[in-house]
């Protein structure tokens, strides 16, 4: 096998293949070339050349996303790090295990007026939990960063930076290692979960419950724990797509049951206790209920963090929602008619629901109406930030299809980069939802040699950010219309074809299903169905929805 001559960079390289760090982004530059001879060649590693980095880091997000295991993304010195940053906010609000490494002039080479040189050690700081700030001589305190840099993305869900300083020459190579990094084992200590009798006994007598559940991996939950949550008369769950929990039960259109409470309305739903896990919430307008009508209690699971996003946390518990659950649904329900009343409210909204979706015309709102109607099954469907991921949350879906989105920034940035990276590794065909703004912010994730043949994008093109249009206060103004909305007359027609993708458009109800029979039918070839909805038209379509519920 051939070695980097650079000991730092074996060590790296040892170190990462012990941990099973095996997937490794790289993007091409030339100070980087040690780290690239080393994974490249050692066939323990699956190595990926991403040139953009701030793509390269999405695709690894992505992948980091489905695996649930760390990810390596490998740079050049100088401002290309600075272009993982995004992707690294988006890990550590995400619990992603993102890893970080970046080669970097020797110390003495910065701050001289030396070509791509910048202060690198700590540039990520504050969203990094461990930054590995090595030097260029081999040493068990090098060793020993590189070690708890890998410890603390695997076992704090999180991204982490390694930068590593190397003198030329770069590409010389060895047969032989030269290093032999002694591999400490960072056990874990389980630490026992018992409820406190207070807590069991709060949740017992508690007659309005609600289970707030954000985004989550599927199959996270026992099925017995939903079936008990579900049979509870004090307990209403909500759910969002994101979440990945299904139950004929509970309700994923958060939206669409409480845009139309009144004051007496939010004053009954107002829970006693509210228990929430998993990780980032979609909807506005659940927080700002919650913000104005605090539960006496809000309870939070997550084996890491709680944050007090309702301004109500009373209670961390740091531990896996199954153990929380069996220690708390031990006990019996209490009678109520909590659920029971949101019931009835819930089944006059499915109805009015599907009247008004009956009479609009084609939007933005029709569009989602007939993708989620017609989606395959047993797919797993990416989603852009913005209006595509709040849209999908006004319609049914079908429970095999597994729903994923960069919720932990909730950035526009990165979304397609990242569907392509969780595409390649996803044993589920993959499907991407996507705005147009999203779509031509990240076009350089089309520059990618891994996208799988049946990989999809449906892009809605309403030719600007139409979410602007919904936010009150806008006016139709030329301010409003170039630097809030971002208006413009550009299609991915061109794109498609410099990147091999096969094109498809429809503009109204009868094209878009020729279209999208064509679209998913065609798998020789990634695809795009680029459907064209009106620009002015939308915001009021959706606005008129939610009146039109109560």
């Amino acid at each position: 096998m051939m070695y980097p001559k650079i000991p730092l960079a074996q060590s790296i390289i040892e170190i990462c293949q012990q941990k099973g760090v095996q997937h490794i982004v790289i993007s091409p530059g030339s100070r980087n070339a040690p780290l690239t001879i080393g994974f490249t060649n050692n066939p323990f590693f699956k190595c990926y050349s991403i040139a953009d980095e701030r793509c390269a880091a999405f695709f690894a997000l992505g992948i980091a996303q489905q695996i649930q295991k760390p990810v390596a993304v490998v740079c050049t010195s100088g401002s290309a790090v600075l272009n993982y940053y995004p992707a690294v906010a988006e890990a550590f609000y995400s619990q992603i295990p993102l890893v970080v490494i970046s080669a970097d002039r020797p110390q003495n080479k910065i701050d001289i007026g030396d070509g791509q040189t910048i202060r690198q050690e700590n540039v990520l700081g504050n969203h990094c939990l461990y930054n590995a700030n090595l030097n260029e001589e081999v040493s068990v305190e090098n060793d020993n960063h590189i070690q708890t840099a890998l410890h603390v993305a695997i076992s704090k869900k999180g991204p982490v930076h390694i930068n590593a300083p190397f003198e030329e020459p770069l590409y010389e190579t060895v047969s032989e290692l030269q290093v032999q990094p002694e591999i400490n084992n960072f056990n874990k200590v389980e630490k026992p979960f018992s409820l406190e009798t207070s807590i069991k006994e709060s949740w017992t007598k508690a007659t309005k419950k609600l289970v707030l559940v954000g985004e989550l991996f599927p199959n996270s939950v026992e099925q017995k724990y939903l079936d008990i949550l579900a049979n509870d008369p004090s307990v209403v769950v909500l759910t969002e797509k994101t979440s990945n929990l299904h139950h004929p039960s509970f309700i994923d259109q958060i939206d669409t049951l409480i845009t139309p409470f009144s004051d007496e309305d939010f004053k009954a739903f107002q829970p006693e206790i509210l228990l929430t896990f998993g990780g980032m919430v979609v909807s506005k307008r659940i927080k700002a209920f919650l913000r104005k009508y605090k539960p006496a209690h809000h309870w939070h699971v997550d084996t890491l963090r709680a944050y007090d996003t309702f301004g109500a946390l009373t209670n961390h518990f740091e531990v896996e929602i199954n153990p929380f659950f069996k220690e708390l649904l031990e006990v019996n329900s209490v009678e109520s008619n909590y659920k029971s009343k949101i019931a009835e409210i819930w089944k006059d909204r499915v109805v009015k629901h599907k009247s008004y979706s009956k009479q609009i015309l084609f939007s933005d709102f029709k569009v989602f109406d007939f993708i989620c109607k017609n989606i395959p099954a047993n797919i797993q469907l990416q989603v852009s930030n913005s209006s595509a991921i709040r849209y999908l949350q006004l319609f049914d879906l079908d429970k095999s299809v597994q729903v994923f989105c960069n919720r932990g920034t909730s950035g526009i940035d990165g979304s397609t980069s990242t569907a392509i990276g969780a595409a390649l590794v996803s044993d589920l065909p993959t499907m991407l939802i996507t705005g147009d703004i999203s779509f031509l912010y990240d076009s350089n994730a089309l520059w990618n040699n891994y996208i799988p043949k049946n990989f999809k994008i449906i892009l809605l093109n309403n030719s600007g950010g139409g979410i602007f249009r919904i936010l009150p206060g806008h006016q139709e103004t030329e301010t409003f219309n170039t630097y809030f909305e971002t208006s413009h007359q550009l299609n991915a027609s061109h794109l498609s074809k410099m990147f091999g993708f096969d094109y498809f458009e429809a503009n109204d109800e009868t094209s878009l299903a020729k279209q999208y029979q064509l679209f998913i039918s065609q798998n020789e070839k990634p695809s795009i169905l680029e459907i064209f909805t009106p620009e002015k038209e939308n915001n009021g379509i959706l606005l008129e929805f939610f009146r039109s519920l109560k």
